[in-house]
């Protein structure tokens, strides 16, 4: 019975996530914001909804469709890189403030369709993510390290270096349950 609603869930999973590529936010905005689906939750990526999004933001940040979150949040998300790091410059990207942030704004887990899936891994940026990324650790190193990324080494490592169980390597892929 386990084994039937995983795979029913993976399935749910697996449709919205399909969904959920179309370039065109109108169909998601239909689907979603319908009597039968209601958006809750946005976590496309670890940890940018939780620092960045004020507590007087969350419901709102969490129902506005991603084409419309960086203009709507890329101000306020730069006020908290900036309150989080007020020496911040620029990151082991390149990126000042106002770039980063406006990536940072729009909540969505890019995926490359051909080359490098990855977090950030020194060179690939947001073109995916493996379940080994250490995605706290990159998001740490591209707040508080600098531009060359040495910068407040207290403050870019979480020091929690992989997975408590190792990951699979064949689909689900995910580490097995305790």
């Amino acid at each position: 019975m386990k084994n039937i609603s995983f795979l029913a869930m993976m399935a749910l999973l697996s449709i919205m996530t399909f969904l959920s590529c179309d370039k065109d936010d109108d169909v998601m905005d239909e689907m979603v914001n319908n009597d039968m689906y209601t958006q809750e939750d946005q976590m496309g990526r670890p940890a940018i909804n939780t620092v960045f999004v004020t507590s007087a933001d969350k419901d709102n940040f969490n129902t506005t469709t991603p084409s419309k979150q960086g203009a709507a949040f890329a101000s306020k998300f730069e006020t908290q890189l900036l309150a989080l790091n007020p020496g911040y410059t620029t990151n082991a990207l390149g990126w000042d403030a106002p770039t980063f942030t406006g990536a940072l704004a729009t909540d969505v887990l890019s995926v490359a369709s051909s080359g490098t899936t990855t977090f950030f891994d020194g060179v690939n940026v947001l073109t995916g993510r493996q379940l080994g990324d250490d995605v706290i650790n990159v998001e740490l190193l591209l707040i508080f390290g600098g531009p060359d990324g040495s910068a407040n080494p207290t403050l870019t490592n979480d020091n929690v270096d992989s997975n408590d169980k190792a990951f699979l390597t064949t689909f689900p892929y995910l580490a097995s349950p305790h």
